[in-house]
């Protein structure tokens, strides 16, 4: 069971000034002015967010929004502070596509991640903002860039596993071994279900990183961050169309698997009704010659070998012509 741990950080003009303070001293920093704060905290209770709600004085609506994890993704600016939220995806052992909700409260000075748990791990945004320290002086804004990077990162190693699968499918359709058509099925009802949880992460982070963007080019705040957030939209258009294209692979492989079962299925039936017939004719003579009647060679050898050579010709005759219309 994931239990509630906060995490803390100061930085001053880029270095680290103090880590892992109590968190009721994040009020002191902020209010030192030349400060940049950040706490993380997976998995809060109630008194938790009540404390940081306090501390920063946030909006109550954005802490409620932050406790929910059927929230869409969304940017909103608030007159004291600005708050996001999202989704991180991960793939379990099982291949399905987990998600863990992730909310940001950012003011001038400070900058709170919300984890609902521990689905997501903080340590890469961590080492993100350490390998790009010089953009710590342009305050939460680096930072929010940091963390939406590494969880964009995170949805193209997302997407490429499900194209993987998708890739995985289309090679078990035309296999010269099919593999059991229940099976393939399955496996495409997982790849859709995945492909859907991803795109309801992804689609959203557009107007999220575009709000933030917009942000970042007020007249009141630096710009040098801007080409920062123009290629992290770049990325998530890319992710976005790339959910696209999956999108529209997983419903082709879907419609193929569906035919390919009808062709499977008009293959055997032909099969069954060519040998059919050819099994029908020495039903026929066997059944004309056992009549209780006399008939051409009856009583005598050579109608027996007449019996056999009809039943012999007439089966090769049609085997032959089912053959040739590819039937068998």
């Amino acid at each position: 069971m994931t239990t509630s741990a906060v995490r803390t950080r100061a930085w001053r003009d880029g270095t680290v000034l103090a880590e892992d303070f109590p968190f009721d001293q994040i009020s002191d920093y902020v209010d030192a002015g030349d400060c940049l704060v950040w706490a993380d905290v997976c998995a809060p209770d109630d008194d938790i967010l009540a404390s940081l709600a306090e501390e920063l004085r946030l909006d109550p609506h954005a802490v409620e929004d932050a406790r929910g994890r059927n929230e869409r993704p969304k940017a909103v600016r608030y007159p004291t502070h600005t708050f996001l939220t999202t989704d991180a995806l991960r793939r379990d052992r099982d291949g399905s596509v987990a998600l863990t909700r992730v909310s940001v409260f950012a003011t001038k000075h400070a900058f709170v991640t919300v984890r609902l748990d521990d689905g997501f791990d903080i340590e890469p945004v961590v080492q993100r903002w350490d390998a790009n320290a010089e953009l710590l002086r342009y305050g939460p804004r680096a930072l929010t860039h940091g963390l939406l990077d590494v969880l964009v990162d995170q949805y193209f190693e997302t997407l490429q596993g499900i194209d993987d699968e998708v890739d995985a499918l289309e090679d078990a359709l035309f296999d010269e071994r099919p593999q059991n058509g229940r099976q393939v099925q399955e496996q495409t009802f997982r790849t859709r279900k995945n492909l859907a949880r991803v795109r309801r992460v992804v689609l959203p982070m557009r107007e999220v990183v575009n709000t933030v963007t917009r942000r970042a080019i007020e007249p009141d705040d630096s710009t040098e961050l801007v080409p920062y957030f123009e290629d992290l939209y770049d990325h998530v258009l890319r992710a976005s169309e790339w959910s696209d294209s999956l999108r529209d692979l997983v419903a082709t492989v879907h419609e193929t698997t569906m035919a390919l079962a009808d062709n499977r299925m008009n293959q055997v039936m032909k099969q069954l009704t060519a040998w059919a017939a050819i099994i029908a004719v020495p039903t026929a003579i066997t059944g004309y010659f056992g009549q209780n009647v006399p008939y051409p060679g009856f009583g005598r050898p050579w109608g027996f070998a007449l019996s056999v050579a009809a039943i012999v010709v007439v089966a090769l005759a049609l085997y032959t012509r089912f053959k040739r219309k590819d039937w068998l």
